[in-house]
């Protein structure tokens, strides 16, 4: 993922609410969203390149996403997949928190990554830049490619329209229309990340659009206080048309 906006605990009929874009080059091989056979109880989208995913859920109740940090100043081409640590956690069976504090000392395995799991205990984020795992407050966050609540242009957007989503008793459809938002940023708004004013300008948007690199996916999740799951994401092409759909709903099955 490139872009996630959650609300956690801080509505009445859902406990998290997550919408969220999956930037990457299109060349690389990817499946949609489903239940993995060789994992029945995960549902997610499959890089079929690494074996990992971006973001899932499982009938358990656990949760996970990752953003990749942007510094093209630290890139291993030896790192270990960042996808596989939303896999990792969808599959393990410890509380979050002691998954969490284990993945901070091994965090230097990996490009620079944000890391957001949990279940319906609690909600966990490690950012490999700091090395620290935060328990996240009841409330609407915003992530990309830096920290959480990091006020970058997509980032300020993202958690301002969750905010007037949360408003609606059906999110999605206003959390599809920020995801689908391909207005770029102001010069003087952008971040200085290493990539030039050029990438940073083609970056600044919820959505990317291009045939070489772009959003390949707008995704949302929510889950109610019932642990009623729903979980949308949307295929996109090149120029940000919706080209597939796939929808599951499910009752959680919390343990």
């Amino acid at each position: 993922m490139c872009l996630i906006a959650i609300a956690w605990q801080t509505h009445p009929d859902f406990s998290l609410v997550v919408a969220a874009n999956r930037d990457e080059w299109r060349a690389r091989p990817t499946e949609p969203l489903r239940w993995w056979p060789d994992v029945p109880d995960l549902l997610a989208g499959r890089d079929v390149k690494a074996g990992g995913t971006w973001m899932g859920v499982t009938k358990g109740g656990r949760f996970a996403a990752v953003t990749n940090f942007r510094d093209p100043s630290d890139a291993r081409d030896n790192a270990r997949s960042r996808g596989q640590l939303v896999t990792e956690f969808l599959r393990d069976t410890e509380p979050p928190e002691a998954f969490f504090s284990g993945l901070a000392e091994r965090a230097s395995q990996y490009n620079g990554f944000n890391l957001i799991g949990g279940d319906r205990t609690g909600l966990f984020y490690l950012g490999s830049l700091e090395g620290r795992v935060h328990a996240i407050a009841p409330g609407v966050h915003g992530l990309s490619n830096h920290t959480l609540d990091e006020p970058w242009p997509k980032v300020r957007r993202a958690r301002e329209a969750m905010e007037s989503a949360l408003r609606d008793t059906d999110p999605a459809a206003r959390l599809f229309a920020m995801l689908a938002d391909s207005t770029v940023a102001p010069d003087e708004e952008l971040p200085n990340t290493g990539v030039g004013l050029e990438w940073e300008r083609r970056l600044s948007p919820p959505l990317i659009t291009g045939n070489v690199y772009g959003s390949r996916t707008s995704s949302v999740l929510t889950i109610s206080r019932d642990a009623t799951t729903f979980f949308e994401e949307r295929t996109l092409d090149g120029d940000g048309k919706v080209t597939a759909s796939n929808v599951f709903r499910f009752e959680a099955e919390l343990r």
